[in-house]
């Protein structure tokens, strides 16, 4: 059962992240701050919703929470700044678009830089337990998806529609046979035999 607030304040906000061991495309976060008495008997962890429950989910939380916000780091960003960097990077940015100040903030996993001086918690798994956490890891997880399936419509070949970005066997064999594109992440080691790339 999911808990609806860590801290007491009333604009508590929970952020998390999607796309952090993805190959290509964006990191993209989310924060929202949901009313103390929202409930949803669907709502959960992103990754344990199908996608069908995670779209059905997303204008509810959009339309009842108090405020929420969505961020994208490029790929090109998470070259510069590593992909930690631009998860936190990107928690940063959601909680910047809140219309509403947090007055706390709970945070999906175990890092966190502080952020305007609101005092914070990070909680390991935390988009399983407690529902802002939940709420944005869906908001999180369906906007990059959506920004997934938009950009596989340019490379059908690397099947993103499906995979998200994720190294699955046909898109790293799809790798192999076509090379990389502008939305692959060059940092990362795109194939499990490769010591470097050229990417030039």
């Amino acid at each position: 059962m999911l808990k609806i607030n860590y801290s007491g304040f009333e604009f508590e906000a929970g952020t998390d992240e999607a796309g952090r061991g993805c190959l290509c495309g964006p990191v993209v976060a989310a924060a929202v701050i949901l009313p103390k008495d929202f409930s949803h008997p669907r709502l959960n962890d992103s990754k344990k919703l199908s996608e069908k429950d995670r779209m059905i989910l997303r204008p509810i939380i959009e339309q009842e929470a108090l405020a929420y916000g969505v961020s994208f780091v490029m790929q090109e960003e998470v070259d510069e700044m590593n992909v930690l960097k631009a998860s936190l990077t990107g928690m940063h940015r959601s909680l910047d678009q809140l219309k509403l100040r947090p007055e706390f903030v709970i945070v999906d996993g175990n890092k966190f830089n502080n952020y305007s001086n609101v005092p914070h918690k990070t909680i390991v798994k935390g988009d399983a337990k407690y529902m802002s956490i939940a709420a944005a890891s869906i908001l999180a997880k369906t906007y990059r998806d959506e920004y997934m399936e938009k950009i596989h419509q340019e490379f059908p070949v690397y099947d993103w529609c499906k995979n998200k970005g994720y190294p699955t066997k046909k898109h790293r064999d799809a790798i192999r046979e076509f090379g990389v594109t502008v939305h692959h992440r060059k940092s990362f080691r795109l194939l499990p035999e490769q010591l470097t790339l050229n990417f030039d």
